[in-house]
């Protein structure tokens, strides 16, 4: 069969896939094909106070007439776009194409005060920047190809993230224009947001000095790095150089809360006004709350105080709680608001489908785990929660605030994205800095009889002592795991400030612990910490003491929730996914049909039916010519661990995925015990392999998943081995836990254990130490040379090159898609002609003697330290010759040795630069294999 024939079949059937998937990937597929105008524009608006002109950058983008949505007279619905806090229109520009590649004409400006744009930062006043929004509707009413429902009014939408949010919330409450609102990760009343308080309408909150500090700091310049400051801008900065482009009022006050760390009756007000809570009456407009679970900024809260406001109001409103937030970086302000936010305006500014009011939120995949897939759940209704009230356990405690403050507890880091935003949820050391000794006080409840869903803010009642007139303590709830971990769900704490206390009397409150969605597992317990100080708050400076107990018959009311699984993995697929799983089924069955004349004929070599692996003359080339695997040829034999080695691109990937009949090559052959390698083939039930990682089902054992494995290849009950391979990789007591609970290192382990199942003769694993902590992978490599050593075979993809040298018996090294180098790990690295010398003090005498001998072609120094020098001798002398005429020159040699690291190896083959090339199996994702050449 011919490379094009089998391409097209192979996109024959990918088609059929997408038929009988019946999965709607909804994506503007056509965009490129599409004509979008973009138009710049600067829109003036109102002066500032003092008489100052300001102008605001914005831009317009009309899609052309080809595109759908226009109604007879060429006249569509609009969307303003806002940016979040320090940005600019540019940020909003990928959005704004696709919305208008959707058929709306979308207006995208720069706000007030950063950027380009003129003025002076008020925080979403309505006299300034939801004026300006307001201008923004004029400008659009104004336009001959935006759908005017009355004189001035135009069709239109109105969304954006964080300060964007509050933006679109308030404009739609002061301006009766706006048709539609899509609002993410923002606030409700900024005061709460900065200055939170968990605690029963006692006290004056808690100073959030992390956030308030970046969320100032990223106002002292107003520009988001696009540019320098211009005209009337740079006037503005000079005259008030210690506030940046702030308005002088909200500088001075937020000068003052940030040294007092106590807010004043003034700056609440401002805050107050400069925030969505007064003014959700006044909202007419459907509107769709996108909120992040992992925002210690703006957290759930927020949204919750939105959305019953707009629901008291009237106001048609649905809520979606996504795993994403400022602690993430922000994420949802770009694609987790798009998509949600086009099937709203659709519906409401064109009469689409309806996308109804259920509550969607996401549960992770694991707690253990930030990067793993997330579960979506929807239920019928936004707060149609099940309280359940749990009893907590524990003695009053004493919990002390250190002086300063310090140290510190840590839960999260405000400011720094998803990496060490989620530092609080990781069990271990997470637990240990966030729960300091002495400094806090926890209590817990039994374990748990089922399986809980949490949805919203658990609360109880405390009673607190303090040896002065006031207190602040932060209260988080942990969950903590059969085995005993503590993690913390998305890193979240709630502030509580008590006022006006007596010393040394109790006072009792009702603290709200941190809203958010998350599984509890049947014999897992949740903890309640109650500490003195965390690292993102402002505490006291003074030592204190406190006395924290449970009231009197203290329950924990959990709002449960009733959700059905509607996205990501779980125990029950929805329809779209079984339909997505047979259209697969059936395609694999069309090309087996279609290849089936090939796979029958391809013959059996018999003199080679005794070695497990075979590899001859492979190629994998994609539509493009970018070859990623050229003509590669090697074999691994019985009793031996072979080693794939080679850098990020090699193709090693590739390889391993074509050798298990994942992806078909284009050229060559493969050959398992004589048998030739296709899709499906018999002979790979001697094959057991770990490619790309392992995938589990999250509410299924580690047992139960090697079970439903096994049966699906089709064995007889009882998976032969499976005792010794958890033996193996270590996982008998964790094997009937949820894999839900697995770290990283854990899943890596199972997925080893399922590679071993019917102890296959030849076990092909696809970077097998990943996640694997020193120990691990000790025992790891003593249990591959053991299984190798029985008569098998095991084949390993690595770039670790320590850790193939002390694992693999042979490598075989790749370097863009070709083999360069294979043979036996010993002989590789004992290199004849070369001398490793070692000699104490500096190499200069030792270099002057060697380059002065007869047969030695070549000195290179390795290595210079205080204590010696280690130099690389090539040529033809003999090793016992050149160290003796060394000693004989009075040169004081410490070490001999004749080896090579395998790392000298191997980069004097494939050098320090970078390939050349992506590899396609490497990268993933082979539809990126275009862009991964183009751009090389």
């Amino acid at each position: 069969m011919t490379l094009l024939r089998r391409r097209f079949l192979g996109l024959a059937a990918l088609a059929l896939v997408g038929i009988l998937a019946i999965v709607a990937v909804v994506g503007l597929t056509g965009e490129d094909e599409v004509r979008i105008d973009e138009q710049q524009l600067r829109v003036e608006v109102s002066a500032e106070p003092d008489g100052m002109e300001v102008a605001l950058e914005a831009s317009v983008f009309s899609p052309g007439p080809e595109v759908d949505g226009a109604d007879e007279a060429g006249r569509r619905a609009a969307v303003v776009l806002a940016h979040g806090f320090g940005g600019s229109k540019e940020q909003l520009a990928a959005q704004a194409r696709e919305l208008a590649a959707a058929g709306y004409v979308v207006l995208t400006y720069t706000a007030r005060g950063f950027g380009g744009s003129g003025g002076l930062i008020h925080l979403n006043n309505p006299e300034f920047e939801i004026a300006d929004a307001s201008r923004m509707l004029d400008e659009l009413a104004g336009r001959d190809d935006v759908r005017l429902d009355d004189v001035g009014d135009p069709r239109v939408g109105v969304a954006g993230g964080s300060y964007g949010g509050a933006l679109a919330l308030m404009t739609a409450g002061l301006d009766d224009r706006v048709d539609a609102v899509a609002a993410a990760i923002t606030w409700h009343d900024l005061g709460q947001s900065l200055f939170p308080q968990y605690g029963a309408d006692q006290g004056s909150g808690v100073f959030k000095k992390r956030w308030a500090s970046l969320f100032f700091s990223a106002g002292l310049s107003g520009s988001s790095g696009d540019g320098p400051l211009v005209g009337d801008v740079d006037r503005a900065s000079r005259d008030t150089p210690a506030c940046g482009r702030f308005d002088a009022t909200i500088c001075a006050l937020y000068n003052e809360a940030a040294t007092t760390a106590r807010p004043s009756r003034e700056m609440l007000e401002l805050l107050r006004a400069s925030s969505p809570a007064d003014l959700l009456g006044d909202v007419e407009a459907p509107t769709m709350l996108v909120q992040g679970q992992q925002d210690s900024l703006f957290p759930l809260g927020e949204a919750d105080a939105n959305a019953r406001g707009l629901a008291a109001a009237g106001t048609e409103v649905a809520v979606r709680w996504i795993d994403g937030g400022h602690d993430a970086g922000g994420a949802s302000i770009d694609g987790d608001l798009t998509d949600p936010a086009l099937d709203w305006f659709d519906h409401h500014l064109r009469s689409g489908p309806d996308p109804g009011t259920a509550f969607d939120f996401t549960l992770p995949a694991s707690l253990f785990e930030q990067d793993e897939p997330r579960e979506q759940l929807t239920a019928q209704t936004y707060g149609d929660l099940e309280p359940r009230g749990v009893p907590l356990i524990g003695e009053p405690q004493p919990v002390l605030s250190p002086p300063g403050g310090e140290p510190s507890a840590l839960t999260s880091l405000p400011g720094t994205g998803p990496l060490l935003g989620v530092a609080g949820s990781l069990t271990g050391a997470g637990y240990q800095l966030a729960a300091l000794p002495g400094a806090s006080a926890t209590f817990e409840t039994a374990p748990f009889e089922s399986s809980l869903t949490i949805a919203g803010a658990p609360t109880t009642e405390l009673t607190v002592t303090s040896t002065t007139t006031d207190a602040t303590l932060f209260v988080s709830a942990w969950i903590v795991s059969a085995d005993g971990d503590p993690s913390l769900p998305r890193s979240q704490v709630s502030p509580v400030r008590l006022d006006g206390l007596t010393p040394d009397e109790p006072t009792t409150v009702e603290v709200t612990l941190p809203s958010s969605a998350y599984r509890i597992e049947r014999d897992q317990r949740l903890r309640v910490v109650v500490s003195s100080t965390d690292a993102a708050y402002a505490v006291p400076s003074d030592v204190r003491g406190y006395l924290v107990a449970l009231s009197e018959d203290a329950t924990l009311e959990l709002p449960v929730i009733v959700a059905e699984r509607t996205a990501g993995t779980g125990a029950l697929a929805p329809l779209p996914l079984v339909l997505g799983v047979a259209g697969l089924l059936v395609a694999a069955a069309i090309l087996a049909l279609v290849s089936g004349r090939r796979r029958r004929t391809a013959p059996v070599a018999d003199d080679i039916a005794d070695v497990p692996l075979v590899v001859e003359g492979l190629l994998k080339e994609y539509s493009n010519g970018f070859r990623a695997v050229d003509g590669v040829t090697w074999r691994a034999e019985r009793g031996q661990v072979v080693g794939l080695l080679g850098p990020n691109g090699a193709g090693k990937t590739t390889t391993m995925r074509m050798l298990v009949g994942l992806i078909s090559a284009d050229a060559g052959s493969m050959h398992v015990l004589g048998q030739p390698v296709t899709a499906g083939a018999p002979v790979l039930a001697r094959v057991g392999a770990l490619i790309e990682g392992p995938g589990f089902l999250p509410h299924l054992t580690g047992r139960e998943n090697l079970a439903a494995y096994w049966a699906a290849t089709g064995q007889p009950p009882d998976p032969v081995g499976l005792e010794e391979a958890l033996a193996t990789a270590d996982l008998v007591v964790a094997v009937d836990r949820p894999v839900r609970s697995y770290s990283q290192g854990m899943r890596q382990r199972l997925g080893i254990a399922q590679a071993l199942l019917g102890t296959p003769e030849l076990l092909l694993l696809d970077e097998p130490t990943n996640g694997l902590d020193p120990p691990q992978i000790r025992r790891m490599r003593g249990m591959l040379a053991s299984y190798a050593a029985a008569g098998r075979t095991v084949v390993i993809s690595s770039h670790l090159l320590s850790e193939v040298e002390q694992t693999c018996s042979h490598v075989v090294v790749m370097h863009r898609g070709r083999v360069v180098l294979e043979g036996a790990v010993a002989d590789l690295v004992e290199q004849s002609g070369s001398t490793v010398v070692t000699v104490e003090g500096t190499a200069d005498h030792a270099l002057e003697v060697l380059r002065g001998l007869g047969g030695v072609e070549a000195v290179d120094v390795d290595a210079q330290t205080d204590d010696g020098a280690r130099l690389r001798v090539r040529g033809t002398i003999a090793r016992p010759e050149l160290v003796a005429r060394l000693v004989e020159a009075g040169v004081p040699v410490a070490a001999v040795d004749g080896r090579r690291h395998l790392e000298e190896v191997f980069m004097g083959l494939v050098g320090d630069g970078e390939p050349a090339q992506i590899d396609i199996a490497d990268d993933r994702d082979a539809d990126n294999a275009h862009d991964a050449v183009g751009t090389r």
